[in-house]
């Protein structure tokens, strides 16, 4: 296994202060939570701004105040963590460690969607709560009732690809998106090839024609071919369903090549902060998924500690969504205590209070009320697209790299 490292609290003033008020800490005193996640491979980079700041925010705060809400009193957090090196193999073997060797309470759930669907057996079968919240697909209700305790943050793939569908039809209504040509790569692995294969038929049935669409392996470095080949297409619209190192390389490569289009869209970590931080002005009027309101007051908030625990801004979409997944977990303990079994049931039946507002989960075990589509404006990433969340900005059109 790459990495095994257990910590209550490591991070901020916050903490010291938390592991100074017990005189002795126990093991009958901690809850543990595993945490099983890329640190190196491909998906390293989205994981390492996603969902590692994230779990460690949340346990040097809950921490600080003096632990979990555990049957009327308090537990420290002990968080243990495994590098999966983007491997589902590696996923599991960490998953199977941390519930049969490191006996942990709570495991967060994996970074990815393919990662998440690879786990979602053995979390079943040791009756964890799995809040897969970086998964997108449209298996929800066949895993849901497969794995009665799989539940879902983010949406499906048919709700992420109509988002940017509406958006860009959107665009046409109003005379900013000039005409119906699509230029669709995808990122070849369960993430990108489920959401193209889900694109094709709503572009389709919305009017536009797909000029170019092709797909590439996971990790490739050369992206030139794909970008060349995108241009030569002459479309309005160039879409990528992307996933960190390619969403940055396809974006050097649209400048290196001048793709000229009224709507530029690249998927998974176009929210970033170094997305932004890289490409500066060029990011303005670059569509992504997922958003987040930033003008919300508890959003304002989350930021500011996310900065001050971890060092770093969290993204635009799903840092939140995963401390939100958390808090989750948090107010189900509170509610419940720590029988795995009935805290999925109470996670199930409950409203609960997060930083994206109230969520809540359909019979199928999935939130309703997520972002589908961002947007870097004036240097800020700004949700324009959403189901049942508040604060979408209108949506501004691509007009070049400068």
């Amino acid at each position: 296994m790459k990495m095994n490292r257990r910590t209550a609290l490591k991070l901020g003033a916050a903490s010291t202060a938390a592991l100074a008020a017990p005189s002795i800490v126990v093991a009958s005193d901690m809850v543990k939570i595993g945490a099983v996640a890329p640190k190196t491979g491909p998906l390293a980079g989205g994981a390492t701004v996603t969902q590692w700041p994230n779990i460690a925010l949340w346990a040097n705060q809950v921490n600080a105040k003096g632990g979990l809400m555990v049957d009327g009193g308090q537990k420290m957090v002990e968080v243990i963590e495994y590098d999966d090196q983007t491997n589902p193999g590696e996923t599991i073997k960490a998953v199977q460690r941390l519930a049969t060797q490191d006996n942990a309470d709570f495991i967060v759930a994996p970074y990815g969607t393919g990662l998440n669907i690879a786990a979602a057996p053995l979390f079943d079968r040791y009756n964890y709560p799995h809040l897969a919240v970086s998964a997108i697909t449209d298996q929800i209700e066949d895993l849901s009732s497969q794995f009665g305790g799989m539940f879902f943050l983010l949406g499906s793939t048919t709700a992420f690809v109509q988002g940017v569908v509406d958006v860009l039809q959107g665009m046409q209504a109003e005379g900013s998106l000039t005409g119906n040509k699509v230029a669709m790569v995808n990122v070849a692995d369960a993430f990108g090839i489920e959401l193209a294969t889900a694109a094709r038929p709503l572009f389709e049935a919305a009017g536009f024609e797909i000029v170019y669409d092709t797909s590439y392996p996971l990790g490739t470095q050369d992206l030139s071919p794909v970008m060349k080949a995108a241009k030569a297409a002459e479309p309005n619209a160039f879409v990528a369903w992307s996933y960190p190192p390619d969403t940055f390389g396809l974006t050097e490569q649209a400048i290196i090549e001048d793709l000229q289009v009224e709507a530029y869209y690249t998927a998974v970590a176009t929210c970033f902060p170094a997305f932004g931080g890289r490409f500066g002005a060029a990011a303005n009027g670059i569509l992504g998924a997922g958003g987040v309101n930033p003008d919300s007051d508890k959003f304002k908030a989350y930021a500011a500690a996310h900065m001050e625990v971890t060092g770093n801004a969290p993204d635009g979409w799903a840092s939140a969504t995963t401390y939100a997944s958390l808090q989750v977990l948090e107010q189900s303990i509170a509610a419940v205590g720590m029988d795995r079994e009935a805290v999925v049931e109470h996670v199930k039946a409950s409203t609960f209070d997060t930083v994206l507002g109230d969520m809540n989960f359909n019979a199928n075990n999935a939130n309703e009320r997520f972002w589908t589509v961002g947007q870097w404006q004036n240097g800020v990433y700004q949700g324009v697209a959403e189901t049942g969340r508040e604060g979408a900005k209108p949506v501004m059109v691509k007009q070049g790299w400068a």
